[in-house]
């Protein structure tokens, strides 16, 4: 009996060894959606591996869960829905209205609404996921895409590609409070944990905005340079904040790097090499790793977050797009 509990204990911690290796102390499920192959593909983060393939709508993009981790929503852009799957099953349960070409969204601390850019309609739709009924339309720029909630839940920030512009949404009246000038081509948004600063990325005028939230000022504007890649290449898109507020990831596209940002100083500490085109990023809840979905080389990288180095990379469907992790 001894020797059977010592075998065990020395299993598990060899396990253990294991699973840190991989940057991982916690196993969660990574969903990410391929934009060519109508699909969403499930990722084990303990094993690193693809552990199924949904079908969904066509070209799917942003993707969230919901609250309590059962419910994945994903924008069908070319369908003008948002299928939600059943995340024990994964089976479309149902599907809502979402206004034209929704591409992505955000869903509220509550739970409920749902914020979604409609590109190809210059507006923001509130939707009611219980109800299935549209709240409000916001009208906003042209062509919105990213879309941040401040930590509190009050403001809603959307971001228009062609009008360059952050737009601030009052969340209790649905009306746009403020609109602040960026670089070309605003791609995501990404408030800070303590809701001071906003992260604007712009992925034609190669930059990423810090908004002062409380002034609505632009403070600092921070540029990248790698060597042997051109100005051109480098084209940011998604963006991430860890939690303490000390660093921040940012996907520099067809640069096929991700810049990792001190968030006090605003000065590039990295650049880590993923795969080609990189699109967007989510951290695990425990931050240990960073997922990336690379469009054209139809891959993800993983990112041990405290190593600040690839690990792994995941074939997944055609072209991948959005990534969401679940909490537990």
């Amino acid at each position: 009996m001894v020797a059977r509990l010592r075998a065990g204990l020395g299993c598990a911690l060899l396990a253990g060894v294991s699973l840190g290796s991989a940057g991982s102390a916690q196993a969660f499920t990574a969903y990410v959606t391929n934009e060519k192959a109508n699909t969403v593909s499930v990722i084990d983060t303990e094993t690193l591996a693809v552990t199924g393939t949904w079908k969904v709508g066509r070209r799917p993009r942003g993707v969230t869960l919901s609250k309590d981790d059962k419910e994945l929503f994903v924008c069908a852009s070319d369908d003008d829905r948002i299928d939600v799957l059943d995340t024990a099953t994964g089976k479309v349960v149902r599907s809502l209205r979402s206004g034209p070409d929704p591409e992505q969204f955000i869903l509220d601390q509550s739970g409920n609404p749902l914020y979604v850019a409609n590109e190809d309609d210059s507006q923001v739709t509130i939707l009611d996921i219980e109800k299935n009924k549209v709240l409000a339309e916001v009208p906003v720029g042209v062509e919105p895409e990213g879309m941040g909630l401040s930590p509190d839940g009050k403001i809603l920030v959307n971001t228009s590609e062609t009008t360059n512009m952050a737009h601030f949404i009052d969340t209790k009246t649905f009306e746009v409070i403020d609109n602040v000038l960026v670089d070309a081509r605003p791609r995501f948004a990404e408030f800070s944990a303590d809701g001071k600063f906003l992260w604007v990325s712009a992925e034609v005028g190669g930059t990423v905005s810090v908004i002062d939230v409380a002034t609505r000022k632009v403070i600092k504007k921070i540029t990248f340079k790698i060597p042997s890649v051109t100005d051109e290449q480098i084209q940011p898109v998604g963006v991430r904040l860890t939690k303490d507020g000390t660093r921040a990831f940012v996907a520099l596209g067809p640069a096929n790097r991700v810049a990792v940002v001190d968030a006090k100083t605003y000065e590039v500490q990295k650049y880590l090499p993923v795969g080609q085109r990189v699109w967007q990023l989510a951290f695990t809840p425990d931050e240990k790793q960073l997922y990336t979905t690379n469009g054209t080389s139809n891959d993800v990288s993983v990112i041990d977050v405290e190593g600040l180095k690839v690990v792994k990379s995941i074939p997944v469907g055609l072209l991948p797009w959005g990534v969401a992790i679940s909490k537990k």
